[in-house]
């Protein structure tokens, strides 16, 4: 994990939202508190998890020098787990907490000592959620941070089952709005602290989701209103 090792997952996620984004018609779009991901480091950054299109959110999102969590068991499949390996994923033994520790101890090493980032997604698998909401949050990602003394960067994307729904099979091109939230302080907490820590940032970052859900409602109310008035204003200047 040296040097350019660093910057393969930045280097790789970038190509990667390019692609996508021409392929798909599908933009996710920081709105608000960019400058907190590029100007704090080490960090633990964590966001929402709904579909499988999240890997366009992290390459839209992912700064350099950050890496990501993945089973272990990821890390023997041939070409994806070398490079995972090469460039600093961090491995975790989900079934085995021991195991899971002992790589956080490694990992919140690594941060410290190389200023590397990671990337984790608390929910722990997709949501496929209809509404604005959240699943239960895992307390790895927070344990990690405090194990570090690094903050935590919360990342929120909009709810976007307008564009996609796999149970519904829908899929529209479309913009997603991404709101980074101030960064949550972790030094001189203890693995005591850890529980209030996972609530209280579940508790903000479902409260920024339904935030830009009402966000999102009056902005579609306001475009459909300016169209109604405008449309009015022309069958009135025919009438004259």
């Amino acid at each position: 994990m040296v040097g350019k090792h660093r910057l393969a997952q930045w280097t790789t996620a970038r190509a990667f939202k390019w692609t996508m984004r021409y392929t798909t018609g599908v933009t996710f779009k920081i709105v608000e508190g960019e400058e907190y991901l590029n100007g704090t480091r080490p960090a633990v950054i964590i966001g929402n998890h709904q579909t499988e299109l999240d890997v366009l959110f992290l390459g839209v999102i992912f700064p350099k020098y950050c890496s990501v969590t993945a089973k272990k068991s990821l890390k023997n499949v041939p070409f994806l787990g070398w490079f995972m390996s090469l460039s600093g994923t961090v491995f975790l033994d989900r079934a085995r907490r021991e195991q899971a520790l002992k790589a956080f101890e490694g990992a919140a090493r690594e941060m410290k000592e190389h200023k590397q980032s990671v990337y984790i997604f608390p929910e722990g698998t997709r949501s496929y959620a209809k509404e604005p909401s959240l699943l239960p949050f895992k307390k790895g990602a927070f344990h990690l941070a405090v194990q570090a003394g690094v903050p935590i960067i919360p990342v929120v994307s909009e709810n976007y089952s307008k564009i996609l729904n796999v149970k519904d099979l829908r899929f529209n091109p479309g913009q997603i709005r991404v709101k980074v939230l101030p960064p949550i302080p972790t030094e001189g907490l203890t693995a005591a602290d850890v529980d209030t820590l996972t609530r209280e940032t579940r508790d903000k970052m479902l409260q920024t989701v339904e935030d830009m859900a009402r966000d999102s409602e009056s902005i579609a109310l306001s475009t459909t209103q300016d169209g109604q008035a405008r449309s009015s204003a022309v069958e009135v200047k025919q009438e004259l």
